[in-house]
């Protein structure tokens, strides 16, 4: 029988082989008082529970019926007119959205794409409007790139500090940090829809963040989280996300942690860092909520690269601006004067490294933080810069997990910098300097490189990349461009792209020299 809270009554006569069946039923629980067992409503337990011999109440297999008619009808989800072809793994995470109506976790491991299939099941739901999408600070913009990639027309608002508007964006981007400032109006919008990315960043019950996460999520009906990090080895940081995706997927927290979380004792309190039933609680949340997909596992359907562009904001946008105007003006000044060519050349490059320092000076927090969140879901992480000062604030910010290898670097220094990094599992970080790192060394213990800064030929940059795309490496490489936007880097990166169709052609003797490049930036500033 279904009672109140969800779940399946169970009683049978004491038998040794029965109790043990009940026993191994996802979820399952003895009522002393009532002595009962009791189990979540799901469908396997309902199909486990009939092929044990239980009669089973019509109800239950109506729910059984109409649960599977769900998926079959997921299962050839139209997804129409998106501005992009998601991967067979992707459709699937997408159907299992739709399967679950839009309140589910979304846990694929890095690089596989949980951004776009939650936005593909928006652009298939365009009456479930708004939906407010909560991210750390760093992913903002990268969110609203992704929209407008995928989307077509998406009305896309994002929100900056504290001082709180009427919105008017069917699309709202938030980050967690100033969540708390704009709960009213955007509680006011009467949103449809709720995606959480990162979700262990609301783990604590303490935080404005999760006080303010908790409060929004009441006013609407889809709830959708996002999460790399594997549930099973620190449980406790996904609770809140599971609890606001499904109420009676556990009874009470102290329930939760009690089962999942290897309690211990601290001495001040309970301490509910540890795992314990992982095996339990992985199989609960995947016949639930989640969706997860590791890279080997769909390996086949990946290419060898897969490139990504995240924008990040300046912190001294003033400053970029005004160099970025004394450039435009001096090339625009000394356009068609062949007779200094060389003068206006070398004062040129001049004029651009400056805005280069302060493109990077000006995202380096930014891009700080975005490793930092990267390093708690993926082990480990490749960054190539150019200036030695991004490189030493790198080291300096990440101390004790880091190596670098620059000009400076003795050989066998470099050495060790790469057997700590290939070997040490307490070495998280590599910070290459792409000229000195970008060739010669392997470094395929990761299979993530990022990208501060970017060469002046797509050679150097290929052979970087390939630091980790080397034979030994298993995984597809995933490479990320962190790049401040509306700045000289989105230039360069665009002409990269534009000198050789894809950055692969190298490969196949296609290259661009420095002054090739630069010329072509010079032109595109005079005009």
């Amino acid at each position: 029988m279904i009672g109140e809270t969800k779940v399946i009554k169970i009683t049978f006569p004491y038998d040794v082989q029965m109790l043990h069946n009940v026993r191994s039923l996802i979820g399952r629980q003895w009522h002393a008082q009532s002595k009962c067992w009791s189990a979540p409503l799901y469908v396997d337990n309902i199909k486990q529970l009939q092929s044990w011999g239980f009669t089973i109440d019509p109800r239950l297999l109506q729910f059984v019926q109409d649960s599977e008619l769900k998926t079959q009808r997921a299962a050839i989800l139209p997804i129409k007119d998106l501005k992009g072809e998601l991967y067979p793994f992707q459709k699937q995470g997408v159907e299992f959205l739709e399967r679950t109506n839009g309140k589910a976790l979304i846990a694929d491991e890095m690089g596989l794409g949980k951004t776009v299939q939650a936005l593909a099941w928006l652009h298939i739901h365009p009456e479930k409007r708004p939906a407010i999408i909560v991210v750390p600070a760093s992913l903002k913009l990268n969110w609203k790139k992704e929209a407008e990639r995928w989307l077509h027309n998406p009305k896309i608002e994002v929100l900056q500090g504290s001082n709180v508007h009427k919105l008017r964006g069917d699309i709202i981007i938030i980050n967690y940090d100033i969540l708390h400032h704009w709960l009213d109006p955007l509680r006011e919008i009467n949103p449809k829809v709720l995606i959480t990315d990162e979700c262990h960043y609301y783990k604590s019950n303490k935080a404005r963040r999760t006080k303010a996460v908790k409060l929004l999520a009441k006013a609407v009906d889809h709830f959708i989280a996002l999460s790399g990090t594997p549930i099973v080895n620190k449980p406790i940081e996904a609770y809140n996300a599971l609890r606001l995706i499904n109420y009676d997927l556990f009874k009470n927290f102290r329930h939760f942690a009690d089962r999942y979380c290897n309690p211990k004792w601290n001495g001040f309190g309970m301490s509910y860092e540890g795992a314990s039933n992982t095996q339990e609680l992985h199989d609960l949340l995947k016949s639930t909520v989640m969706i997860r997909r590791l890279k080997k596992d769909v390996l086949p359907e990946l290419p060898e690269k897969t490139r990504s562009f995240f924008p990040l904001q300046l912190t001294n946008q003033s400053e970029y601006t005004k160099a970025d105007n004394d450039l435009i003006q001096f090339l625009r000044e000394t356009k068609g004067n062949a007779a200094a060519r060389k003068a206006i050349f070398a004062e040129a490059l001049t004029r651009i490294e400056v805005l280069k320092q302060l493109a990077v000076k000006g995202k380096l927090e930014e891009a700080i933080n975005w490793i930092s969140d990267f390093l708690e879901v993926e082990n480990k992480l490749v960054v190539f810069a150019t200036h030695k000062f991004v490189i030493d604030t790198l080291i300096e910010r990440f101390k004790g997990i880091a190596v670098k290898i620059d000009g400076s670097c003795t050989p066998n220094e470099r050495q060790r910098a790469v057997e700590s990094f290939q070997n040490d599992a307490n070495i998280h970080l590599f910070v290459g300097n792409i000229q000195a790192a970008g060739v010669g060394i392997t470094l395929t213990a990761s299979s993530n490189v990022a990208f501060l800064e970017l060469p002046w030929t797509p050679g150097a940059l290929v052979q970087a990349e390939d630091r980790c795309h080397r034979i030994g490496q298993k995984d597809n490489v995933n490479i990320y461009y962190l790049l401040a936007t509306g700045t000289i880097e989105d230039t360069i990166a665009a002409l990269l792209d534009r000198k050789r169709k894809t950055l692969d052609a190298v490969l196949d003797g296609i290259e661009t020299d420095q002054e090739s490049l630069l010329t072509e930036l010079i032109k595109q500033y005079q005009s």
